[in-house]
């Protein structure tokens, strides 16, 4: 029994638009119209009864669970109606010829087209992502041309209906295919699309309607940002033809590495290091954090390795500037490798001062950690 999954080439776990993706891959390969290969046909319905068996979640969940017998004949040749039927299949296959299927013989004449979004990657220093900032950047986008104000017209004159097509955008031609005769429906190549013609175009943007150009845009960075995050500034992407509306820009940030300050979400982490008697009898010392130089108490005892916490000294919350995360600390204790004899005789003083059921234990502590020759 065929594997539906496999027939469509996706992972059980695809989502609809992999499925959808690969239906119309499939179907455009494997049409009769342009598949006259042995066996294309029977692959042409094959295909489209596994996409309809899956484009459904209810009869897909059912699939999954039971088979091919779990949808009994739900699953034969698509539909026309849905994204999986006849319809979906040449639309996607008349739009490989340029065009787009007629709706009803109603005209589909383009008109305002919305413009592309525009992607901006953006370096930043790390203290910058901690606290925000704003930055000026230079973009090149499309903007409608001034002298035509968009039409691409030179000024004065104005587009003719298209001869070819009649001022519909589209061509049309009879095909015949083993399901009967269908009428192709395809942009017109002449206008494409449009509809229109610009007999006298505007020498200013060749006709096009826009004119790239370059434009200083001041960007809001703010407090908290990380590497990937990504902003948007609405509409000051490409400008649509034919005065359609402008796409967004999408500023992607990337933060610089520090070599001191390693961040983990809205924490921040660093090490320092500390001599074995700041570490035995506690001090105070400047600790470098991203307000600054802030004095990090040491308390006696503190062990090798342990981690201290200075609170709201990490990063901000993105979007909550006022609740922000903590520093850590990681304490490494520094061993001297040699002593002078005052320090080893201080050092013998003090061990001697242990009471007698330490001594045991103690007697070689400071030949083991300083060695016998000093």
């Amino acid at each position: 029994m065929a594997d539906f999954y496999q027939i469509l080439g996706v992972s059980k776990d695809a989502d609809a638009n992999t499925l959808k993706s690969a239906y119309r891959k499939l179907a455009r390969q494997y049409h009769p119209d342009v598949n006259k290969d042995p066996g294309a046909e029977d692959k042409f319905k094959e295909i489209g009864k596994a996409y309809e068996a899956l484009a459904d979640p209810e009869t897909r969940a059912r699939y999954d669970q039971f088979g091919e017998a779990g949808i009994g004949g739900a699953a034969g040749m698509p539909d026309m109606g849905d994204m999986g039927g006849f319809g979906d299949l040449f639309e996607t296959f008349f739009n490989g010829f340029g065009g787009q299927p007629s709706q009803g013989g109603r005209s589909q004449r383009r008109g305002p087209q919305q413009g592309d979004d525009l992607r901006y990657d953006l370096n930043i220093d790390f203290k910058d992502a901690i606290f925000g900032q704003q930055r000026e950047i230079n973009i090149p986008h499309l903007e409608t041309c001034e002298v035509c104000r968009g039409t691409g017209a030179k000024p004065g004159t104005g587009p003719t209906t298209c001869t070819t097509c009649g001022g519909s955008g589209q061509v049309r031609r009879a095909t015949r295919t083993p399901f009967g005769n269908f009428t192709q429906v395809a942009e017109c190549p002449t206008c494409n699309g449009s509809g229109q013609i610009i007999a006298d175009p505007c020498t200013s943007c060749g006709g096009n309607g826009v004119k790239q150009v370059r434009k200083k845009l001041r960007i809001n960075i703010p407090a908290g940002v990380d590497s990937g995050t990504k902003l948007r500034v609405s509409g000051e992407g490409n400008v649509g033809l034919k005065g359609g509306p402008p796409g967004d820009l999408y500023v992607f940030i990337k933060v610089k590495s520090d070599p001191n300050l390693k961040r983990e979400g809205i924490n921040i982490y660093s090490e320092i290091s500390v001599s074995y008697l700041q570490a035995i009898l506690g001090d105070t010392v400047d600790i470098m954090t991203v307000d600054g130089k802030v004095n990090l108490k040491i308390p006696s005892g503190t062990q090798p390795n342990s981690t201290l916490s200075l609170e709201n000294k990490g990063v901000p919350r993105l979007g909550n500037p006022v609740a922000r995360g903590n520093h850590q600390v990681l304490v490494k204790v520094k061993l001297p490798t040699r002593i002078t004899d005052d320090e080893r005789n201080l050092l013998e003083d003090l061990a001697s001062k242990y009471t007698e059921q330490n001594s045991s234990s103690n007697s070689g502590l400071f030949s083991r950690l300083f060695g016998k020759d000093s």
